[in-house]
């Protein structure tokens, strides 16, 4: 790869974030498999158990992100994440301790997976906006792609490692926990080690909750359209087009009759193409226009679609890839679209609403997808949430185009690319939108 892909890395704060994180990110997804594979243990099997669990881990996002972005404008995010990394190795050991010692049951594994889903809630919009201070801001597309990178390696590798380490454990989970719990040690030494003098901020002065508050926060938004219609599409298509862990599971499982292998396979291939386009994002030096995230929106919520109406088993597993791809394409583009447009006294609690949207939207979204896979098929949690977020995208990007009175020109030569063409008080304008 070239130096623009990774050139992030060359700032030493931030090689030292990006080793921490992926080495924290690798015990996370390795916990998650092994929790699973517990709840099924104790639970005999039983799918409704994994929704407890599952809703457990996302519902906090619902009711403490946006706190977790106060606090990120209120105080030192890297003492924040010291605290919030040391949590999650203690909640790792508490239940490891539990799985060892033989007295784990049920109700133990909800209060351990309500304990994570409360830390990552408030951790993750202030790891959010923590990017921004370890890099200049031009370095700063490039820094979130790799952040995306990081988290998708370690999605593919993690649970790998996890079934090849429980296996070898003749199904024993309590070591898989224990490790998690050392591997959060990482980001702890990486964040201690950093230099503070090499930090991207402007000089912390002592910050009161009044003067931060949450619904501040969301005045800003609204008053900025370019925000407020990045994370509103963010919210439709995360909605109703980010539910691949029910969907992917519904179509291997009652479609094509296919065991966990092969199921493993679909989430290989989305993983696959999410990496590459995690890394594709990171050639980006400036700000994406709006137009770029309406187009990467359009062509995932078109492959998902398509992966919905997939005739066999090879053919979904290939489509994958392209979905995977432009699922972090459109994510990325429209993160970095918030990162860099938002004021810094601010940046905290929109990422938290950011954060919010793009994850708090999941338990909700299943509800809504899993309805429709068990009312009307299989293959129609997929192409209902591909072809809900198409048409919600066109209706923005319509919006969009009314509202500075653009028009789209495609052309092919040199190559291929499409241009908007505004007129904003009068006065022509052309932006590049997709090359």
């Amino acid at each position: 790869m070239s130096g623009t892909t990774f050139g992030s890395l060359k700032v030493y704060n931030y090689r030292l974030f990006t080793i921490g994180q992926l080495v924290k990110l690798l015990g996370t997804w390795m916990l998650f498999t092994g929790q699973d594979w517990l709840v099924l243990q104790l639970s005999g099997n039983s799918a409704s158990a994994l929704g407890v669990v599952t809703a457990l881990q996302f519902a906090p996002v619902l009711f403490l992100s946006l706190y977790g972005g106060q606090l990120a404008d209120r105080f030192d995010k890297r003492h924040l994440l010291l605290l919030a990394n040391a949590a999650s190795a203690l909640v790792a050991t508490l239940l490891g301790a539990l799985v060892l010692t033989g007295v784990v049951t049920l109700w133990w594994v909800y209060v351990t997976a309500a304990l994570f889903g409360m830390i990552s809630a408030i951790e993750t919009p202030v790891r959010q906006a923590f990017v921004s201070e370890l890099v200049a801001k031009e370095l700063l597309p490039n820094a979130l792609s790799l952040s995306s990178a990081t988290f998708n390696t370690a999605r593919i590798v993690g649970p790998a490692v996890a079934g090849l380490v429980i296996a070898a454990l003749h199904d024993k989970t309590g070591p898989i926990f224990l490790l998690t719990a050392l591997l959060c040690i990482a980001p702890l030494i990486c964040l201690a080690r950093m230099r503070a003098a090499e930090l991207f901020r402007a000089e912390r002065v002592a910050v009161a909750a009044s003067e931060a508050r949450t619904i501040d926060g969301l005045r800003y938004v609204w008053r900025r359209p370019d925000l407020s219609l990045a994370i509103l599409l963010v919210l439709i298509v995360g909605l109703f087009g980010f539910n691949f862990q029910l969907t992917l599971a519904v179509l291997a499982k009652v479609e094509f009759r296919v065991d966990a292998k092969y199921f493993g396979m679909l989430s290989t291939a989305i993983a696959l193409g999410a990496l590459i386009g995690a890394l594709a994002s990171s050639r980006r030096r400036s700000r994406p226009s709006v137009y770029l995230v309406l187009a990467a929106a359009i062509l995932f919520a078109g492959f998902e679609t398509l992966v919905g109406f997939a005739p066999s088993f090879v053919v979904a597993v290939i489509l994958l890839i392209p979905t995977g791809f432009f699922m972090i394409y459109f994510a990325q583009a429209a993160n970095q679209r918030v990162q860099l447009g938002v004021d810094a006294a601010f940046r905290g609690r929109v990422m938290a609403l950011y954060v919010l949207v793009f994850l708090g939207s999941t338990p909700i979204g299943s509800l809504i997808i899993g309805w429709c896979a068990e009312r009307f098929g299989p293959r129609s949690g997929l192409w209902t949430g591909g072809l809900v977020s198409l048409i919600a995208t066109v209706a923005l990007g319509v919006l969009q185009l009314r509202r500075v009175g653009g028009r789209i020109h495609v052309g092919l030569r040199p190559r291929p690319h499409m241009r908007v063409h505004e007129r904003t008080a009068g006065v022509p304008a052309v932006r590049p939108a997709v090359r």
